[in-house]
């Protein structure tokens, strides 16, 4: 381990809730240093098949307001090796939803190589972002935006 251990931790952010807040504080328990890369709405939407409600622009400044954020970047490169290759951090942070399959298997031979330990997190079975989205949707689909609250500012 270095003396001044840089952990990374990547996601949407969208939607902000208690689940990004749980990965972010366990991730800043096992770091000198947390980066916290915020993904860019044009991957989000390649990745997930949707763009994040919320604009990057505004999940950055969430992010970077969270305490135990040292710094938040913008995430716009799919490969995060590239982005090792940026910021050179020791540990990356990943939902447990992703170990032990190929994606998740894959990442961690790739950042072994580069020295780089992946550390799992438990996901937030009972609130997430996309739970929060449908919620959304179920709720818009009952009582319509009304144009004054469709064109009203953010």
């Amino acid at each position: 381990m270095s003396a001044h251990r840089v952990g990374y931790a990547a996601g949407a952010f969208d939607l902000f809730h208690i689940g990004h807040l749980n990965v972010l504080r366990q991730a800043k328990s096992r770091c000198d240093y947390l980066i916290a890369g915020v993904v860019s709405d044009e991957i989000c939407a390649q990745t997930k098949g949707a763009r994040p409600i919320i604009p990057l622009a505004e999940r950055l400044d969430i992010v970077r307001s969270i305490n135990c954020v040292d710094q938040a970047v913008a995430e716009n490169i799919p490969d995060k090796l590239q982005m090792w290759e940026q910021l050179h951090f020791d540990v990356f942070f990943k939902g447990d939803d992703w170990r032990g399959t190929p994606k998740g298997l894959a990442l961690e031979e790739r950042f072994k190589a580069v020295g780089v330990e992946v550390i799992y997190f438990p996901y937030t079975i009972h609130t997430s972002s996309t739970a929060l989205r449908q919620a959304l949707s179920v709720m818009t689909a009952r009582q319509p935006i009304t144009e004054a609250a469709a064109g009203a500012p953010r």
